[in-house]
C-alpha cells in the first residue's frame, strides 16, 4: 500500500535554494520464518528461500527519514542518527536504491519546486534519518530504514505502483527484510525466480490478532561482530545444512506459518516460531568457522520460557542475527509474567512489572540465576504487531529544519 503524493515543496530567501521534501516513517518486523543466504546468481538482494514476519508497532520501534531534494546539494548525502555516513556498503545500496527510483519518476509530482521530471532526477538528496532503537542490533534497524528511504521517495517522485509490491522490490535492494516492513501485520516475502518477483506480499492484517503482545527483551544494543550479509555469504559457502533447511524446512514453514495465524493457535505458533528459531541458529553453527549470534545470557532465556510455558505454551521466543530475544505473548498477563520472571533470573529486580506477582519459587528452581554478568539486560521493549510505513513523519522538526531542509543541529 503506497501513500498518496504528498511531497511538499519548500522555498528558501533565493529561487537557487528551492527545494522539495518528503517523509515517511516505517517500522521494524520481525522474521519467525527466517531467510538466511543469498541468490548469488540471480543478484537483486534475493533470498535463497522465502521468509515471513510480523511487522511490530511503529509507535514504539519505528526509523523516521526525510528527504530534502534540491539543485544546489553538490552529491547524496546521508545523515544516520546525526552523523553523516561515509562510503560504506550502505552507502552503495543507498545509492542503488536511489538510481531504481529516480529512475521510476516519469512525472513532476503535485506542488514539486522542479519544473520538469528531468529536473528532479537531476537533483540531489540529503537524507536525514534516525531510528528509536538500537542500530546493528540484530533488530532489524536496516529493514526500518530501507523502508521508510524507498515509501519518502516514493512521494519525492510521484511513483505509483505499477504492480502490486513493486516498492517492496526496490526496499529489498537495500536490506532483504526492508521489504517487508512497508506492510502490516503477518507478511511474507516470496523468494520468487526472478527479480521483480521476488516481493513481499501482507498475509494478515495487524488488526486480525489484537490479543498478541511483545517483548524485546535486548541483551546486548552493540553492533554485532558478524554483519548479517557477511554471516550469510559465509553460510551460503560453508554450511552442509543451509540448502537443506531452505528448501525442506523454511519453505512449507511459511504457508504453516500463515495457517496458525489464522486460526490464532497460539500453541501451534509458539512452537513453529522457536522451532523456526532454533534451526536458523543451527545453521549459523554450522558454518564454518561458526557463527554464533545467542550468548549464554540468550540461552537463558530460552531456558525460561521453556520453563515457563511446561505443558501449554504462553510465550514464544525467536533471536534473528544477534543476542536479543523477541518474546511473543498470547496475552497482555503472559507478557507480565514471563518478563517478572526474566527479572528474577537476572537479578534486575527494576526490570518487573508493577502490576507482576513474585514468580513461582519451583519455577525459578528449575530456571536457575543467571550469574556469568551483572545487569545482563539492558532493555524491554513493549510493543505489539502493528501497520507498515506511512507517511509523513510526525515531527519534521526532529530530522529537519522545515523552512530550509536543512539537518536539526542535534536530531531528538
Amino acid at each position: 500500500r503506497v501513500c498518496a503524493v504528498t511531497s511538499s515543496k519548500g522555498m528558501a530567501a533565493e529561487d537557487a535554494a528551492r527545494f522539495d521534501l518528503a517523509s515517511s516513517v516505517a517500522p521494524t518486523n520481525i522474521a519467525i520464518v527466517k531467510y538466511w543466504g543469498k541468490d548469488g546468481e540471480r543478484g537483486g538482494n534475493t533470498p535463497i528461500n522465502s521468509s515471513c514476519s510480523l511487522t511490530l508497532d511503529r509507535d514504539d520501534l519505528r526509523a523516521e527519514t526525510v528527504v530534502v531534494a534540491s539543485p544546489t546539494l553538490r552529491e547524496d548525502e546521508l545523515i544516520l542518527n546525526g552523523t553523516k555516513a561515509g562510503e560504506s556498503s550502505h552507502a552503495q545500496r543507498l545509492r542503488s536504491c536511489l538510481a531504481l527510483m529516480r529512475g521510476k519518476c516519469a512525472a513532476v509530482p503535485k506542488g514539486s519546486s522542479a519544473t520538469s521530471a528531468e529536473e528532479l532526477r537531476r537533483w540531489k538528496v540529503r537524507i536525514v534519518s534516525r531510528n528509536t532503537f538500537p542500530t546493528a542490533a540484530g533488530l532489524a534497524s536496516s529493514a526500518a530504514g530501507y523502508a521508510a528511504l524507498v515509501h519518502a521517495l516514493a512521494q519525492l517522485y510521484g511513483i505509483e505502483e505499477s504492480f502490486e509490491g513493486e516498492l517492496s522490490t526496490v526496499a529489498r535492494v537495500g536490506s532483504g527484510s526492508a521489504c517487508r516492513s512497508l506492510y502490516g501485520g503477518l507478511v511474507a516475502w516470496h523468494k520468487g525466480q526472478a527479480l521483480d518477483d521476488s516481493k513481499a506480499e501482507q498475509l494478515l492484517d495487524h488488526t486480525h490478532w489484537p490479543e498478541l503482545r511483545v517483548a524485546i527483551v535486548v541483551l546486548d544494543s552493540s553492533a554485532k561482530e558478524t554483519p548479517s550479509t557477511a554471516g550469510m555469504v559465509r553460510s551460503v559457502e560453508t554450511s552442509p545444512f543451509l540448502a537443506y533447511r531452505a528448501a525442506a524446512v523454511a519453505e512449507p514453514r511459511v504457508d504453516e506459518l500463515k495457517r496458525v495465524f489464522e486460526k490464532r493457535d497460539f500453541p501451534a505458533f509458539a512452537e513453529l516460531c522457536m522451532r523456526e528459531s532454533n534451526s536458523f541458529h543451527a545453521t549459523c553453527l554450522d558454518t564454518y568457522p561458526p557463527i554464533s549470534y545467542m550468548t549464554d545470557a540468550s540461552r537463558k532465556v530460552c531456558k525460561a520460557v521453556h520453563a515457563f510455558n511446561g505443558d501449554k505454551p504462553r510465550v514464544a521466543y525467536t533471536f534473528d542475527a544477534g543476542p536479543n530475544a523477541v518474546l511473543f505473548c498470547e496475552s497482555e498477563a503472559a507478557r507480565r509474567d514471563v518478563v517478572a520472571l526474566l527479572a528474577s533470573v537476572f537479578a534486575q529486580p527494576d526490570l518487573s512489572p508493577a502490576d507482576a506477582a513474585e514468580p513461582d519459587p519451583a519455577l525459578l528452581r528449575a530456571v536457575g540465576p543467571f550469574t556469568a554478568w551483572a545487569n545482563a539486560v539492558t532493555m524491554v521493549y513493549y510493543t505489539k504487531v502493528g501497520p507498515g510505513a506511512a507517511s509523513p513523519v510526525p515531527d519534521l522538526s526532529r530530522l529537519v529544519d522545515p523552512a530550509t531542509g536543512e539537518p536539526a543541529a542535534e536530531p531528538r
